[in-house]
C-alpha cells in the first residue's frame, strides 16, 4: 500500500506515531490538519515528506484562503529535511496555472518517488553484495522503509530486494531514540515483509560492529550537502564511526531529491531541536522524575556525519563511491 497518497481531494497517510499497535490511516482536508501531522511525525521520512510538502500545496490551492501562508507554513514546518520544502517549493511553482496543475505537479512528485525507490533498490542491493560478499549482515537504523517514502523505500528497500533475491544473512535494526523509529517502525515493516531482524539499543551498534557481527551499515539520509556529509536521524554519525573502527562499509541510500548542492557542508544545516519532552518523557509517562525545573534535556533530531566516514552514497540514478575519490 501506499504510505501517503492523495484521494478525493484530501491527504490519506498512514499515522506513524500509532504503530506498531494500530494501524490507522489519517485524511487530512487542511494544510492545517497536514502541517500538525507533519510537525509530530504522523508522516516522516525525507521522500514522504517531499510528497507531503507538495500535496499540501494542492490541498491549498483547491481550497479558499491565503494560499502564500499556507506555502509558508509547509516549508518551514520541518527545517531539516530538503526534501519536503523542495516539495512545496515545486508544487508552488504551479501555482499561476491553477489548481489542476499543482495537483499534477503534487503526483508527479509522488510518483518520482515511487519511481526512485525502486531503482534504489536494485542499486543498493547490488552495492551491498559487492562490497560485502554473500548473505550480508547488515545494521540499519531509523526507518527507510515505506513508511518514509510512499512505498518501497530508501536503505530498507535495498534490504528487502536483498531478501527478495535471498541473498540477505541478517538485519539488526537500531531502535533509534528518543522515539524508537527503529524498534517500531522498521520491525514492523520487515515483519510484514517475512525478513528475519533483531532490534539492538542505539549503543550496541558500534560495540556489535567490533565483535564482527555486522558486515555493513546502511542507513538514509534528510540531507546530503555538496560535500559529501550526510545529515541524517541522531546517532548516525555513532555508527559511522563504529563502522569506520571495524572496517566495514557504511552506504548511504537515499534519492536524488535529498542532495542539496546549495548547501555546501553539514555546518550550514539547521538541525531541529525537539525539545525535552520527547526525551524525558515516552508514552505520557516521566522516564525520569525531573521535579520542579531541576531537569532539562537536548533533543537534536539529526547529526551530521563527515563524508570521509561515508564509503558510499546510492541514488536512483548513480553510486558515489566517496571511498574512491568520487564527489556529489
Amino acid at each position: 500500500m501506499r504510505t501517503i497518497d492523495w484521494v478525493d481531494g484530501a491527504v490519506e497517510l498512514i499515522d506513524q506515531t500509532a504503530l506498531p499497535a494500530r494501524l490507522t490511516v489519517l485524511r487530512l482536508s487542511t494544510v492545517e490538519e497536514l502541517v500538525a501531522a507533519i510537525q509530530r511525525l504522523a508522516v516522516r521520512g525525507a521522500p514522504a515528506l517531499g510528497v507531503a510538502g507538495a500535496l499540501g500545496v494542492a490541498l491549498a490551492a483547491h481550497q479558499p484562503g491565503d494560499v502564500a501562508s499556507a506555502v509558508r507554513r509547509l516549508e518551514t514546518a520541518r527545517p531539516t529535511a530538503v526534501n519536503l520544502a523542495r516539495g512545496v517549493r515545486r508544487a508552488a511553482a504551479r501555482l499561476p496555472e491553477g489548481a489542476d496543475a499543482v495537483l499534477a505537479e503534487a503526483l508527479a512528485v509522488r510518483d518520482e518517488e515511487i519511481a526512485a525507490s525502486e531503482a534504489m533498490a536494485r542499486l543498493g542491493a547490488d552495492l551491498l553484495a559487492e562490497l560485502c560478499g554473500a548473505r550480508p549482515r547488515l545494521l540499519t537504523h531509523c526507518n527507510t522503509g515505506a513508511l518514509a517514502a510512499v512505498v518501497g523505500g530508501t536503505a530498507l528497500g535495498a534490504v528487502l530486494e536483498l531478501h527478495r533475491r535471498d541473498a540477505l544473512g541478517a538485519v539488526l535494526a537500531s531502535e533509534t531514540r528518543p522515539l524508537l523509529q527503529g524498534a517500531r517502525l522498521t520491525a514492523w515493516e520487515l515483519g510484514r515483509a517475512g525478513v528475519p531482524y533483531r532490534v539492538a539499543v542505539d549503543g550496541a551498534g558500534p560495540f556489535l560492529m567490533a565483535r564482527g557481527e555486522v558486515d555493513a551499515v546502511v542507513l538514509g539520509a534528510d540531507r546530503i550537502c555538496a560535500n559529501g556529509d550526510v545529515v541524517n536521524k541522531i546517532g548516525t554519525y555513532a555508527h559511522a564511526l563504529g563502522a569506520r573502527r571495524a572496517g566495514i562499509p557504511f552506504v548511504v541510500v537515499a534519492p536524488e531529491s535529498t542532495v542539496d548542492l546549495d548547501t555546501a557542508d553539514g555546518a550550514q544545516v539547521e538541525i531541529e531541536d525537539r525539545g525535552a519532552a520527547e526525551v524525558l518523557r515516552y508514552g505520557g509517562n516521566p522516564e525520569a522524575d525531573p521535579g520542579p525545573d531541576s531537569v532539562d534535556a537536548v533533543n537534536p533530531a539529526f547529526d551530521v556525519t563527515p563524508y570521509e566516514l561515508v564509503t558510499a552514497i546510492v541514488t536512483e540514478r548513480r553510486v558515489i563511491r566517496l571511498d574512491r575519490g568520487e564527489r556529489v
